[in-house]
């Protein structure tokens, strides 16, 4: 881990570019709290993008539409009321999410989550194709036996090239059965209309606050586009954590 000093010194990605992704983002928001129709909310918000401040990061009550801060949410790290969340918005084909899971998540796990600084939550944005929705809704099922985290580092340890054509159900399936699942309610609850909604509607909130790649993460407001050095991570997190102490 990096002194404070110095991690103070690692840039943040341009904030002028990140504020793209903030102004769209505040553009749904009004909306998207109650309607799954990303056009409307982004029609019924628009006049409001105007409240980002000159830092790109989300007004706070915009920012609390986007967080769900639910108790034992399977797919979140980290206490409920943390001071500081990281919407991270992921799929499993994506090799640079690959990347972060396996060389940024757990630093900042282990520093920030385990201290009760950070929450983590997922959001699934599965852009890449029917593969990666797949994985998906695979991640919903593992997620449904409280096993979301140890299949999302399983299929990332053994994570295969994009569109390989290998990510299919009987892949999904063996990689339920390596962690101890059980596998046949596994497939019932990875081709259920629920897996497949609650996927649909991450996917559409992504696609509604400007997401157009993966990974890409909001932090109290302020994004962070694709898999950045932990440093750019460690440095946003502290700066998050220090304002929400003020």
């Amino acid at each position: 881990m990096l002194p404070v000093s110095d991690r103070r010194k690692s840039p943040l990605i341009p904030l002028a570019i990140a504020a793209v992704a903030v102004i769209a983002l505040i553009a749904t928001l009004v909306g998207a709290a109650g309607n799954d129709d990303p056009d409307n909310a982004a029609d019924r918000g628009a006049s409001s993008s105007s409240r980002a401040d000159d830092s790109g990061r989300a007004p706070d009550d915009t920012w609390e539409q986007l967080v769900r801060r639910e108790p034992g949410d399977p797919m979140a790290l980290g206490e409920v009321d943390a001071p500081v969340v990281m919407l991270a918005y992921s799929e499993f084909q994506c090799p640079f999410c690959g990347k972060f899971a396996r060389d940024t998540a757990p630093t900042l796990i282990e520093e920030y989550v385990e201290d009760g600084t950070l929450r983590i939550e997922w959001r699934d944005f599965p852009y890449l194709g029917p593969q990666s929705t797949t994985a998906a809704q695979a991640g919903r099922a593992a997620a449904a036996q409280d096993s979301f985290w140890a299949f999302h580092d399983e299929l990332y340890d053994h994570q295969l090239p994009p569109n390989s054509g290998g990510l299919d159900e009987d892949y999904l399936a063996g990689i339920a059965a390596e962690i101890g699942l059980d596998v046949e309610q596994f497939r019932t609850d990875l081709t259920s209309a629920a897996a497949e909604q609650a996927v649909a509607r991450d996917f559409a909130q992504g696609q509604a606050i400007g997401v157009t790649g993966t990974p890409a993460f909001v932090i109290n407001g302020v994004p962070v586009m694709g898999a950045q050095p932990t440093e750019v991570f460690e440095q946003a997190i502290e700066q998050a954590a220090a304002e929400a102490d003020r």
